[in-house]
């Protein structure tokens, strides 16, 4: 009887220990399996936890040794005797040499690569077998075969250029938020498998009726066995667990079945507010005649990607089409969330993703510097509807493209694909982070009118090929229906800075220029897939890695060391002195770097999604960045400990259903001699993500920042129909800055039919005099009181900033707010407890009180 297929993961049983050392006693126990050899040092007390003070400097010893893994290894016992015994591993971190016994059965260079080796005769018997695999040091390894080619020009922003010789995660080698930690180790599932015939690969391709009233997919199987002969290939498709609908394929001579599916009436799938994330669940199974001899199942999505990038008044569009349906895609930019990858749980990725929900955020930018992200991230887009913008794993440099390196990275994006091309969150795939930038700033040639890939592999752009041959026919052969972008930012050959074509990166805010931050949104391009400004995370995060007492100060050396950003000192100081009274108290400066990260995202945030509804001059904006990778200083917008920053809150607001936008002309005053102008211009303006036309009111206060009091009539606006999908202007006006007091523009707006019930405001926003530095802020009259999960937020006089405490386990639905007088506030609170101390909280000019 057939064999039917089997797997045992090879999770226990490890020991590990340098190559260097020669005693038995050496070897050390490996807790479980993924593990990288960081971990497993921890978890043996040989090393400090590199994460907390200056123990990284102390750790990278680790990155220059060799180690050994070794665990015992039997053919198993349900084996047949025709049976197929494979070792399969998912991931090894980076040069390993898996050896049976002695005898080399593996040599892998590539972190990105899975690996499948038949032992049948390796283990061709009941006795033990030694597994073992050395992992030579990458960093060292990389250095050498920089060596040899001095033909290239190696060239990057953030690491050592040898890095760009590796297929590894480029982060290891230390990035402008990261540590330097060289991991190695088996990272990723390995397990032991035993068939006559399994499914190597199986997928489906899906084509929606125009009227979306039916969809066919056309179901694909590739099989692995010594006889296809008798074989027959199922499909099955089904939804919460009732199949709908099957069809059997017969398998050719190649391994090869296909069958046509149909559903009617299909429920698609949508990224989040925009409808469900239906996942239907396809299943292929091999038979011999009534015998099962394997089942793989995957969850697909039903919709339609589209990239529209057509000529329009702004130059040439760049936005996400989903199903028929425009989506701004306002959302983050997401870094590889630990340095040590093994530790993030599928609960831990879920957890992360969740986040984004609430915020209003649809999409997330997975960043070419780190790793194609784990089944669970992407299995938690799908079943949450955020969309991911996923880069190829390129980074920030001039990548060489010798024989082999070419070889590898073409079975590398190959493997990735098929791996995830199942998953209907992926909205854009691009080819690299950055490098068309090194390309500019370095001088190297690239002629976007040659269009000969042959001819780019001898200039000193080599990697042109890469990402303009290689990669985009792997999209075309395994995933057509994705949209294939070049880099990440690129358009059509241009400069990567020019704001009619393609995305952008702009970091005019921060780096550059140093622009202010009051006009990010003019900075901005056609989609504007990073930009950020740094801010400390909350106290209590700072005190996990804080040794001494004595160094919570904002300027103490080990805070420093938590920061990696290039000039960070100077660049916060910079924004903080322009914009705020500075003040060293740990607690209040923590609280100016956020506000400033706050108000930063917000201008720029509320700017491009005004822009959207203006002929989609821009398709949506990611933030740098949402998490961290360790406890630190940095543009994330969440902490290691998924600790929120205000800025979070604020992105929330400004990327809500429903927004109501107020800004005054912006003034530079460090270049006007400190001179007020006379008189500013302002604009109140309304957005909706609705698709259908939504009535609103709209209320605009003019309140004096020193009194608390109106200074001139406010202005009303009702039954104001919103444009779908788009952008309203509702009024303009003008302010005198010589016969009116410094006040702020208070808008609010409420649904038409809850009659301006004070209680059933569904936006606000607070518009200020700049630069805040200048204004007085005493006695505020700030009042907050708890009534059960609720606080209610009241206060005299307008209150900038309102932060709450972020406390573990208390889920917050907002923060970071401005409180008008006679306008209430309601922030809910989950996971306080009775007896538990309220939340603290900190607003600017706290001080003054």
């Amino acid at each position: 009887m057939p064999q039917k297929f089997s797997s045992q993961k090879l999770t226990s049983g490890w020991s590990f220990k340098a190559a260097d050392e020669e005693t038995e006693e050496s070897w050390l126990p490996v807790a479980k399996v993924p593990s990288t050899v960081q971990q497993d040092l921890l978890d043996n007390k040989k090393l400090k936890d590199p994460f907390i003070g200056f123990n990284e400097i102390k750790a990278e010893w680790v990155g220059s040794k060799s180690w050994l893994y070794r665990r015992k290894l039997q053919r198993p016992k349900d084996c047949g005797q025709k049976s197929k015994v494979v070792i399969a591993f998912d991931g090894l971190d980076t040069f390993a040499d898996v050896k049976i016994d002695g005898r080399t059965i593996l040599k892998s260079d590539s972190m990105f690569q899975p690996h499948r080796v038949d032992v049948t005769s390796a283990l061709n018997d009941a006795s033990e077998h030694n597994l073992e695999i050395e992992f030579s040091p990458a960093l060292l390894k990389a250095r050498e075969i920089e060596k040899q080619h001095p033909e290239h020009k190696w060239r990057c922003f953030n690491g050592e250029t040898a890095r760009l010789a590796v297929r590894k995660a480029q982060y290891h080698w230390g990035w402008d938020w990261g540590p330097i930690l060289m991991c190695a180790g088996i990272w990723k599932e390995a397990r032991l498998e035993v068939y006559d015939a399994r499914i190597s690969d199986t997928w489906s391709e899906t084509e929606i009726a125009s009227d979306q009233k039916s969809a066919k997919l056309l179901a694909h199987a590739d099989v692995e066995s010594e006889n296809m002969d008798g074989l027959a290939a199922k499909f099955t498709i089904s939804l919460d667990g009732k199949d709908l609908v099957s069809a059997t394929g017969n398998l050719g001579g190649d391994g090869k079945a296909s069958a046509e599916l149909r559903l009617d009436n299909p429920s698609l799938w949508f990224p989040a507010g925009y409808g469900s994330q239906t996942l239907y669940t396809v299943t292929t199974q091999i038979f011999a005649g009534d015998a099962e001899l394997d089942r793989v199942s995957k969850t697909i999505g039903i919709r339609k990607v589209e990239l529209i990038q057509t000529p329009d008044s702004h130059g040439k569009s760049f936005y996400f089409r989903i199903n028929g349906v425009d989506i701004y895609c306002g959302g983050s930019c997401w870094i590889p969330t630990d340095s040590i990858l093994t530790n993030v749980t599928p609960e831990k990725y879920r957890a992360w993703i969740e986040l984004l929900v609430p915020a209003n955020q649809k999409m997330i930018r997975v960043w070419g510097g780190g790793i194609y992200e784990d089944d669970a991230f992407y299995d938690a887009c799908d079943s949450l509807g955020i969309l991911v913008w996923q880069d190829f794993m390129f980074g920030c440099g001039n990548y060489p493209c010798f024989p082999s390196i070419l070889d590898s990275i073409k079975v590398e994006a190959d493997a990735q694909l098929r791996r995830l091309r199942h998953h209907p969150c992926f909205a854009i795939f691009a080819g690299n982070n950055e490098d068309y930038q090194v390309q500019e700033q370095a001088g190297l040639k690239y002629n976007y009118e040659d269009k000969d890939p042959n001819s780019w592999l001898k200039t000193d752009f080599p990697a042109r090929y890469i990402y303009e041959k290689i990669l985009p026919e792997s999209m075309a052969a395994l995933l057509p229906s994705v949209p294939y972008h070049p880099g990440s930012p690129w358009g059509d050959g241009k400069i990567s800075s020019d704001p009619t074509v393609g995305d952008m990166h702009q970091w005019n805010v921060w780096h550059g220029t140093q622009e202010k931050y009051q006009i990010f949104d003019s900075l901005g391009g056609r989609f504007n897939s990073e930009f950020g400004m740094e801010a400390f995370p909350h106290l209590a995060t700072i005190e996990t890695f804080i040794e001494d007492q004595k160094d919570l100060y904002p300027q103490s050396h080990v805070l420093d060391f938590h920061n990696k950003a290039d000039g960070h000192e100077r660049r916060i100081a910079t924004y903080l002195v322009e914009n705020v009274r500075t003040n060293p108290d740990l607690r209040t400066y923590i609280h100016l770097t956020q506000l400033i990260q706050c108000e930063a995202l917000m201008f720029g945030y509320r700017g491009w999604r005004k822009q959207w509804g203006q002929d989609r001059h821009c398709g949506g904006a990611l933030v740098w960045q949402l998490n961290d990778c360790w406890p630190t200083t940095s543009w994330s917008i969440v902490d290691y400990y998924l600790r929120r920053k205000p800025s979070y809150y604020a992105m929330a607001r400004t990327l809500a259903p429903l927004a109501v936008g107020v800004r005054r002309e912006h003034h530079d005053w460090s270049v006007s001699h400190a001179r007020a102008p006379k008189t500013q211009k302002y604009e109140l303006w309304a957005v909706s993500s609705h698709l259908d036309k939504v009535e609103v009111d709209v209320e605009l206060r003019f309140i004096s920042v020193e009194s608390g009091k109106e200074i001139k009539p406010a202005i009303r606006h009702n039954k104001v129909a919103l444009t779908p999908n788009g952008t309203t202007e509702i009024a303009s006006g003008s302010i005198d800055n010589i016969a009116e007091e410094p006040h702020v523009l208070a808008a609010r707006m409420w649904l038409s039919s809850s009659n301006s019930d004070p209680t059933k405001v569904v936006a606000r926003d607070m518009d200020w005099p700049q630069p805040l530095k200048y204004l007085p802020f005493p006695a505020r009259g700030l009042k907050v009181e708890v009534k059960g999960d609720k606080m209610h937020v009241k206060v005299d006089r307008p209150v900038k900033c309102l932060v709450f405490e972020e406390r573990q386990g208390c889920h917050l639905t907002d923060s970071a707010i401005d409180v008008a007088p006679g306008d209430e506030q309601v922030v809910g609170v989950r996971g306080l407890k009775g007896g538990d101390q309220p939340l603290s909280w900190m607003y600017l000019g706290i001080g003054e009180q």
